[in-house]
């Protein structure tokens, strides 16, 4: 009996803890309606001006996930949602070097739980922030005439779960090498730059073929990113693509 009473006092200890830890990501989140503008603004701005400078350009041939030719505006879809889930990964890790020069992660770190226990609920907070803005993008994709069907919703949600898990965790693993604040904005851009465009997120990855630059394909292939993007690509026509999840799992608890 004692030892039940234990594992429920236990339990509700990590549930505080969580709130604790989470609440606090999410009310700094709330408290800067800048950052949930730039979050969406900057995908936006991208949606709006590729769909209008290269919709007569590209033509994305059929390819999986797809049966037959597709819009572009569709294609991209699921590339920028990725790109909300990279760039809030790292505005995060920009976060957690903040706290730690301020002195706050010192102080989170008194508390009596195991250290990883608390990264992870930062982690864990960092994934929701993310899933929230995924979803408020995917909204406005939506009101620009980009839909996806209401039965593929589930799955998708997944797959921004894990990609947005995924590039939390690759955040969390830079915060712990850069130490200092000044040095983080060339991090961030030597990360996100070249994940972000050697991808699948803006083009198909016989582009690359096709411009001759088999190197770019190849490191395209080993790119987690472009597994994180293939799984919502995937998950938003209803189908589930096994190795993309697989990756994108392995990076994350790598």
């Amino acid at each position: 009996m004692q030892k039940q009473i234990t594992g429920v006092a236990a339990l509700l200890g990590a549930a505080r803890a969580l709130r604790a830890v989470v609440g606090r990501e999410l009310q700094r989140f709330v408290r800067q309606p800048s950052r949930l503008g730039s979050a969406l603004v900057r995908p936006l701005l991208w949606f709006v001006v590729f769909t209008a400078g290269f919709h007569n350009v590209f033509g994305v041939s059929i390819v999986p996930p797809y049966e037959t030719y597709v819009e572009y505006p569709v294609y991209i879809l699921p590339g920028l949602l990725g790109m909300v889930a990279l760039f809030n990964g790292m505005q995060s890790s920009l976060s957690m070097v903040y706290d730690r020069e301020m002195g706050v992660m010192r102080l989170l770190l008194t508390a009596p739980w195991p250290r990883g226990v608390l990264l992870g609920f930062k982690l864990l907070g960092s994934v929701c922030l993310s899933l929230l803005q995924m979803l408020a993008f995917l909204l406005l994709a939506w009101a620009f005439g980009v839909e996806v069907p209401l039965a593929a919703l589930p799955g998708m949600v997944l797959a921004m779960f894990l990609a947005a898990l995924m590039l939390a965790a690759l955040g969390l693993v830079l915060s712990v090498y850069v130490r200092q604040l000044e040095n983080f904005a060339g991090t961030m851009n030597f990360v996100i730059f070249p994940m972000f465009f050697i991808s699948s997120a803006l083009y198909p990855l016989w582009k690359f073929e096709e411009a001759g630059a088999l190197w770019l394909r190849q490191l395209a292939d080993f790119n987690p990113f472009t597994h994180a993007v293939e799984a919502i690509r995937f998950a938003s026509v209803g189908l589930f693509n096994g190795q993309a999840t697989l990756v994108v799992l392995a990076c994350a608890f790598a």
